[in-house]
């Protein structure tokens, strides 16, 4: 099994609602892994928000982690100083909660890539100066 691909909240919202316009190009993309999918909790409570009436009782959404195809990878409570400094350094942008845990997500699994959609991930770093491995649509 290969390294571990960070799920975004793009991504995951596209999966689960056939009228997004990156819906296609996000279920493409995930045919194509073979390695673990790893979320938090802040972007399945964006995705339930932004899914709402779509998925009442978010049934599919929840299915995705019954079915082994996402886990929850992260505590927050483990990592709040280091999210709450992502959160300060780029206030200006301004960085969601989900986005800084998933910065911080790609800190603690060098390797991994992060499946999104929000350009924010090209200018973000991780440990300071480093990109983040993205899978991203190509413009």
């Amino acid at each position: 099994m290969g390294s571990p691909v960070i799920l975004d909240t793009g991504p995951l919202v596209a999966l689960l609602d056939r009228n997004d316009p990156w819906h296609i190009w996000a279920g493409e993309q995930t045919k194509l892994l073979m390695e673990p999918m790893l979320t938090c909790e802040a972007v399945i409570s964006e995705s339930a928000f932004v899914l709402g009436a779509l998925d009442p009782g978010c049934q599919r959404l929840t299915g995705l982690f019954r079915d082994g195809v996402i886990h929850l990878g992260f505590d927050l409570e483990d990592h709040l100083d280091a999210v709450a400094a992502l959160l300060a350094k780029y206030a200006d942008a301004p960085m969601s909660l989900a986005d800084a845990c998933l910065v911080r997500m790609s800190e603690l699994h060098s390797n991994a890539r992060v499946f999104t959609i929000d350009a924010d991930f090209k200018l973000y770093r991780r440990h300071g100066r480093q990109t983040i491995p993205l899978i991203y649509p190509a413009p």
